[in-house]
């Protein structure tokens, strides 16, 4: 089957609420999409400059914010948080954090800082009321943000952060950490308590990214070259390791490039950036959706992002 054919299958298909599939082992087969479309709302893909979204059962983004980066939908599906770190000269523009309502339309500020201070993405607490995020012209200070009032709190600082996820139970925030005496690590905050402890630590030349919860909080979903660290071609697989520390996963078996794993709001799939097979260059990618226990895949016929950064799952607002 040639590249156009396939692409113009899986865009029937995704029309007629019944995607192709691609399996960890190759080929087509069919698979559950119109359930996670009925049980789910759109994808928001930020491009580095804005904030697409792909609306259930289309094949044709839209766009959804014109500036920004890093977007995340809030637990209700109602806003979207994002962030900007672009600055003018004429200072018409410098970086901020701010939602977006869905419904309304409005926009809203909640930071705003000179030039020098960068956001990091940002992450929902369960009941909607605050986002966390690292900011610091070091990116080491993880605050959360009161989404009603813009008021800050520092939950950890002192070393270099990115990617925080808050776990759906509201217990922890997962994140990326580089240690000034032991380097990257995945480590993991408990807000009770403010105690950080280590996760994961990789293996000498490992790249990892992308830490969430899965949505029963008890194991981290994270992207990695672990297990194909000499090939040629840009590869990520997707592992998990249990919140404890212990039993690390592999989650998929061949060697794809992964970006950015998002569970959707119901908890039956998971879904992240990757780049089909059949494209010769790799441009940003396309979505891939998994069922929760990752035994089938299938993509989201369309477009390809490039440069995409992010992947979110909203549900319906």
């Amino acid at each position: 089957m040639t590249a156009l054919n396939r692409r113009t299958l899986l865009r029937a298909a995704a029309l007629t609420g019944a995607a192709a599939a691609t399996g960890l082992a190759g080929g087509l087969a069919a698979a559950p999409a119109s359930a996670a479309e009925a049980a789910n709302g759109p994808w928001l893909v930020s491009v580095g400059w804005g904030v697409i979204q792909i609306d259930p059962g289309r094949t044709t983004p839209r766009p959804l914010l014109s500036d920004g980066d890093h977007a995340k939908a809030s637990p209700d599906g109602r806003y979207v948080a994002w962030v900007n770190n672009a600055w003018s000269g004429d200072g018409t523009l410098l970086p901020y954090v701010a939602v977006y309502d869905r419904v309304t339309g409005e926009r809203r500020t909640l930071l705003a800082d000179p030039p020098g201070v960068l956001y990091g993405a940002p992450t929902w607490s369960p009941d909607g009321r605050e986002i966390a995020l690292v900011t610091g012209s070091q990116q080491d200070r993880l605050i959360a943000v009161d989404v009603a009032t813009g008021g800050t709190r520092v939950l950890v600082q002192g070393h270099a952060m990115s990617s925080p996820d808050w776990s759906r139970d509201g217990s922890m925030i997962v994140m990326h950490w580089r240690s000034r005496s032991e380097g990257p690590q995945l480590r993991v905050l408990e807000l009770a308590t403010g105690t950080v402890r280590r996760l994961y630590t990789p293996q000498a030349g490992e790249r990892f990214a992308g830490p969430v919860f899965t949505p029963d909080s008890e194991r981290v979903v994270f992207c990695t070259t672990r297990w194909y660290p000499d090939l040629a071609t840009l590869n990520q697989s997707l592992a998990s390791v249990r919140i404890g520390g212990a039993g690390l996963k592999k989650l998929t078996d061949e060697p794809r490039f992964y970006l950015s794993p998002v569970f959707s709001p119901d908890g039956r799939y998971c879904a992240a950036l990757s780049i089909p097979p059949e494209n010769e260059y790799p441009d940003g990618g396309n979505i891939i959706i998994s069922t929760s226990g990752f035994g089938a895949q299938w993509w989201v016929p369309g477009d390809e992002y490039d440069d995409s950064s992010r992947l979110d799952w909203a549900r319906a607002a």
